[in-house]
């Protein structure tokens, strides 16, 4: 079964926790600003604040923005979970809207839309790696004067106009989570354009101090280990070339599938392709999941991000009318197309997409 992702943890990653494991120090620590000090460079020379998880990361995003109880943010509909749960952990509002189906990201004209006095942010997700439209959010937040925050948890190197994710919100953040494009084992990064921000950052990520028992705010334990940061600074040196790899392995894809819809790629957008997500065109689930079927069968592994609409799941449990969101948990499908793919998997994988588009659709 050629698997639908694959983490590459090699000899380099080992041994860095090897050294972290030697030195003593295993909590917060020098691996981890040097962390941060390095995947500044991937950023535009902005503050990084290293988290626990990319949960953590868009929890105490949203608090140290300023978001509060009884503000609203407008977030997608289509994405996991955690982009609403951390708007509700923070004790803001999360309004849903639509998104666009050809990038599956937030649609800009409905976000605007949903704007209200009590809309304090948006916060646009790059899925499947790619980027948001963040000119155009730039445009609507700065005519009704709400902070534009991103959801970058599968955006690592994703671009526009030559500007990486990260680059463009109050707060964006990150996620090393296993299946990501770098994996840290585990754990997230806030990025943010204002020392004042990244300040209060790092004091919510450890208990409100900065000083050793000089609690100043009421804060959290989400730090990250000098562990993870270890494992964070190999892959992160290690993640350009992955991405391109990425980027060759859609390209042949897209070359040589046929029969259903393949991922659009807006103009002036670098895709980092953390997804190859596919649809099969006609809204119909049941068709959809007959295909995975199909190509498990085949021995492609497979998978839905996601099959519900965050409005829906049994923690939100709303009546909305996102079209767009419900047509694409019936027709999404992602395909293999991490950087350990053999030319011929790439070939299996296509060859066993377009088959069944020819039996199916």
């Amino acid at each position: 079964m050629i698997p639908a992702a694959k983490p590459i943890i090699g000899d380099d990653e080992r041994a860095a926790v090897d050294r972290v494991l030697r030195s003593g120090m295993l909590a917060q620590g020098p691996e981890v600003a040097a962390f941060e000090e390095e995947f500044s460079k991937h950023v535009g020379g902005r503050h990084c604040v290293a988290m626990n998880s990319g949960t953590s990361a868009l929890h105490l995003g949203f608090i140290a923005a300023g978001i509060k109880a009884g503000d609203e943010v407008i977030v997608p509909s289509f994405s996991f979970a955690a982009t609403a749960n951390s708007v509700v952990l923070a004790g803001a509002v999360p309004v849903f809207a639509d998104i666009d189906p050809k990038t599956f990201n937030l649609d800009p004209d409905h976000a605007q839309s949903l704007i209200t006095s009590k809309t304090k942010a948006i916060m646009p997700v790059h899925l499947y790696g790619h980027i948001a439209a963040m000119d155009r959010f730039a445009e609507i937040g700065k005519k009704h004067g709400v902070q534009i925050i991103e959801d970058a948890a599968q955006g690592h190197l994703a671009s526009l106009n030559g500007k990486n994710s990260g680059e463009f919100g109050t707060v964006a953040s990150f996620s090393f989570y296993p299946t990501k494009n770098m994996t840290a084992g585990e754990g997230g990064m806030v990025v943010t354009e204002s020392a004042e921000t990244a300040r209060m950052l790092r004091l919510l990520r450890n208990q409100g101090q900065e000083i050793r028992y000089r609690n100043e705010v009421i804060g959290f334990n989400t730090r990250m280990t000098d562990i993870h940061a270890a494992i964070g600074r190999v892959q992160l040196a290690k993640l350009p070339g992955w991405t391109k790899q990425r980027q060759e392995n859609a390209a042949f894809l897209d070359a040589n599938i046929k029969g259903v819809v393949t991922p659009f790629v807006a103009p002036g957008s670098t895709h980092s392709y953390h997804q190859y997500t596919i649809r099969v065109p006609g809204n119909n689930a049941a068709v959809r999941d007959k295909f995975m079927e199909e190509l498990t069968n085949r021995g492609v592994g497979c998978g839905v991000y996601y099959p519900t609409p965050i409005h829906r799941l049994p923690s939100f449990n709303l009546k909305l009318d996102l079209p767009e969101s419900e047509k694409m948990v019936n027709e999404c499908i992602s395909l293999p197309v991490h950087p350990s793919l053999t030319k011929d998997e790439l070939a299996t994988v296509a060859n066993a997409v377009t088959e069944v588009a020819g039996l199916l659709l």
